[in-house]
């Protein structure tokens, strides 16, 4: 199976614009398996985002351009930018405001908003530093739900990421396990796929049970989603839960 997901399925205005994946597909759930929801966040000059709430949500902060000022009920005072990322395992409650510095450049990246592998677990936050900033022409497991990242996910769930450079062609990594759904994401540039299908910034692309090849004319950056569909998840997240269905697992 593969579904492309154009920019019209994006919701939002303003600086923030968000994704359920999972509205491509089916009117029962606005995910796909723990992949809650994408936000691509562009902001230029500075911005203060005041302190809020989060439930039963882990988040990855991945930005590639400007800085933030991370401050939260745990404790933690960090900056995030693309040499550092930050996972955030609300658990039962967790509060944290942002200071957003996009003067010097505009700030753009990705809040990943990832389903628990169970409710109410206790809060955590973790950073990683990543060096070099880019994985060139291959793929970089960021995240997973296991000893090989400092990033860990309480769910199945692995993310990667690639800047491929122009003419550069990719097959997907190997999967860690079997009977994952990957969800493709571009985050700049173009890519074309198995010569048929195409993908711009914004787009995206789920893959089930396919062997995909990767090619692109004049660069890209990716991140790849892996999930399993059929493991444990809460799906009563305050952002990353079901939007489509009262009923909630």
């Amino acid at each position: 199976m593969l579904q492309k997901i154009s920019t019209k399925a994006f919701s939002g205005y303003g600086p923030i614009q968000m994704l359920y994946p999972g509205t491509a597909v089916s009117n029962l759930d606005s995910g796909i398996g723990s992949i809650g929801r994408i936000d691509h966040a562009r902001f230029q000059g500075t911005h203060h985002i005041p302190m809020h709430p989060h439930v039963n949500d882990e988040i990855l902060s991945y930005f590639r351009t400007g800085k933030v000022r991370h401050l939260d009920s745990e404790g933690f005072s960090e900056t995030i930018s693309r040499n550092r990322l930050m996972l955030m395992k609300a658990g039962k409650l967790f509060y944290h405001e942002e200071w957003i510095d996009g003067e010097s450049e505009p700030h753009e990246g990705l809040q990943i908003f990832i389903r628990p592998g169970a409710k109410d677990l206790k809060p955590a936050v973790i950073f990683q530093d990543i060096e070099p900033v880019n994985s060139e022409d291959e793929w970089r497991l960021l995240a997973s739900p296991g000893t090989e990242t400092p990033l860990q996910f309480s769910s199945q769930t692995w993310i990667f990421d690639a800047k491929l450079s122009p003419g550069m062609k990719i097959d997907m990594p190997g999967l860690p396990a079997k009977g994952l759904t990957a969800l493709l994401y571009v985050y700049q540039g173009q890519i074309s796929m198995n010569e048929t299908i195409s993908l711009a910034k914004k787009e995206s692309l789920i893959i089930k049970d396919e062997a995909i090849s990767i090619r692109t004319n004049n660069g890209a950056e990716l991140v790849l989603f892996l999930t399993d569909e059929n493991a444990p998840i809460y799906k009563g997240g305050m952002y990353s839960g079901n939007k489509m269905s009262a009923v909630r697992s």
